[in-house]
């Protein structure tokens, strides 16, 4: 089969050849249809991701295809079965063997390109405002980086939830797309004062942020009294550090939220978060933005897209 793999971390990863995955006990093989790239995937190619698998390693988070294949004693799901995996790493290959525990049946309406872009991006976001940030109707939303993956689900999502929604991204094009996703207010992070324009709105209640640096000191800065912050991730490069002293004169909360560490910890957490949005998704009410489908061949190019922030939403490998 055909693999998309880091070899070295000091050389592009590139496709390969790798003998076809047989699963062992508790285990299904997947014969991929798609797999959706992550940010996570480009510090992996760098080996600075908190989860890198050693070397070499095929790329891809998030899979969605068929089970071809169960491993001695394995159950189910049955073969034939359209399933949604998290696998950490895998993705970008023709097949991929995972245990069975962790594959998750799409829905008949959903297609394969949306079922792979939507458990990082909306699990995430639904788990930060829901489970962590107690996000509630009227409240202030600020979203950083929201045309981005994870951005502009929070975007969708905070509006669905009821909450007054800020979205902040670079540039017309981007903000249209948040607009779209049910902005209310738009932030052009290219040349506003983040923290005046955020302060004009009456200030933010809770903050969702997945690019960090400047921008997170701002947001920081427009908060209200008893906001809750959510670092999600480092896009910009910059971790910032936060003034405990501040956190105390206005009774702010920050709480980080990496939502693969779930899955190890509280499991619970994630199969109730992905079946409450399957039920949304079949109601009609959340649409996954995917901008460029690209096929495994191009899989260079489509990380390209990614780290030029090209893209917007989700960038999907289709796998024939």
């Amino acid at each position: 089969m055909r693999a998309f793999q880091v070899v070295s971390h000091d050389t592009a990863p590139r496709l390969v050849d790798l003998p076809t995955p047989e699963p062992a006990a508790g285990q299904i093989r997947v014969k991929i249809r798609a797999c959706a790239l992550n940010f996570g995937d480009l510090l992996m190619i760098k080996g600075t991701y908190q989860a890198t698998p050693p070397v070499p390693f095929t790329l891809g988070m998030e899979v969605a295809g068929v089970v071809d294949a169960l491993g001695p004693d394995t159950k189910g799901p049955a073969i034939g079965t359209r399933v949604l995996v998290f696998g950490g790493s895998g993705g970008l290959a023709e097949f991929g063997v995972y245990d069975a525990a962790s594959a998750v049946p799409i829905p008949d309406m959903m297609s394969f390109e949306d079922a792979a872009a939507f458990p990082v991006a909306y699990g995430t976001s639904h788990v930060a405002l829901d489970y962590r940030a107690r996000l509630q109707p009227g409240e202030n939303l600020l979203v950083l980086g929201a045309a981005g993956g994870v951005g502009l689900t929070a975007v969708e999502l905070g509006k669905l939830m009821g909450a007054n929604v800020i979205a902040c991204a670079r540039g017309a094009d981007k903000l249209a797309v948040a607009q779209k996703a049910g902005a209310d207010h738009l932030i052009d992070a290219t040349d506003a004062d983040i923290r005046a324009e955020v302060k004009a709105l009456g200030g933010a209640d809770v903050v969702y942020d997945p690019v960090g640096g400047e921008q997170f000191k701002a947001a920081f800065r427009a908060c209200r009294p008893e906001a809750r912050l959510l670092p999600i991730g480092f896009a910009s490069g910059d971790i910032p550090q936060i003034p405990a002293n501040h956190l105390l004169v206005k009774n702010l909360t920050v709480m980080g939220l990496y939502w693969g560490g779930y899955l190890a910890f509280r499991p619970e957490v994630i199969v109730g978060s992905m079946k409450t949005l399957f039920g949304w998704y079949g109601e009609g009410k959340l649409s996954p933005h995917v901008s460029h489908v690209l096929p495994l061949e191009e899989s260079a190019e489509a990380y390209e897209l990614l780290r030029s922030r090209k893209s917007t939403g989700k960038v999907v490998v289709a796998i024939n």
